[in-house]
C-alpha cells in the first residue's frame, strides 16, 4: 500500500470510529437518562377493579368476583352494544345517510351500554353494602382514584386560584 492509501485507510477508520462513539455515547446518555425510566414506569392503574386495592386480600377477591360476575351478565348486553356501534359506522359510511336507522343503532347502543353500566354499579353498590365503615371509606378512596368515579387530579393552579378565593370570601 501506499503512503496516499494508508492516509485514506486512516481517515476511513477515525471517522467510522467516531461515528461508532458516538452512537455509544448517545445509547448510554438515554439508557441512563431519567427520561428512560419515565417511558418505561407502569401506567397508573385507573381501571375499576383497582379500587379496592386498600381492602384486605379476602376483600379484593370478592369485589373482583363481583365484577366478574356483572361482567359474565352483562357479557350479551356488551355484544350487543358493540354490534349497534359496528352498524353506527356502517351506516355512517353508506352512500346514503338514514338518519332514522343512525337514531336507533345509537339508542340501541346506548341502551345496551346502560344494561352493563347498570349490572356494574350493582356490583358495586351490593359490595359496598358488605363492607365495615373503615372498609367503605377506604373504598371510596380507591373509586376517586379510579374507575368512572375517579376524580381528576388537582393542579396546582387551581388549588391556588381556590384558596385565593377563600380567602377573599372571608
Amino acid at each position: 500500500m501506499t503512503g496516499r492509501t494508508w492516509k485514506f485507510a486512516l481517515v476511513g477508520s477515525l471517522v467510522l470510529n467516531a461515528f461508532l462513539l458516538g452512537g455509544i455515547a448517545g445509547g448510554a446518555y438515554r439508557w441512563f437518562s431519567a427520561d428512560h425510566v419515565a417511558e418505561n414506569a407502569a401506567a397508573p392503574r385507573a381501571a375499576l377493579r383497582f379500587a379496592a386495592e386498600e381492602l384486605a386480600p379476602e376483600r379484593r377477591q370478592q369485589f373482583l368476583q363481583a365484577l366478574r360476575q356483572a361482567r359474565r351478565q352483562g357479557r350479551d348486553d356488551a355484544l350487543a352494544a358493540r354490534e349497534a356501534r359496528r352498524e353506527v359506522l356502517e351506516q355512517l359510511a353508506a352512500p346514503q345517510f338514514d338518519r332514522a336507522a343512525l337514531d336507533a343503532s345509537l339508542a340501541r347502543a346506548r341502551e345496551a351500554d346502560g344494561e352493563v353500566r347498570k349490572r356494574v354499579e350493582r356490583a358495586v353498590a351490593d359490595f359496598a353494602e358488605s363492607l365495615s365503615p373503615q372498609e367503605r371509606l377506604a373504598f371510596v378512596d380507591g373509586l376517586r382514584r379510579r374507575g368512572q368515579w375517579r376524580e381528576p387530579p388537582a393542579s396546582g393552579n387551581k388549588a391556588a386560584q381556590g384558596s385565593a378565593r377563600d380567602g377573599a370570601a372571608r
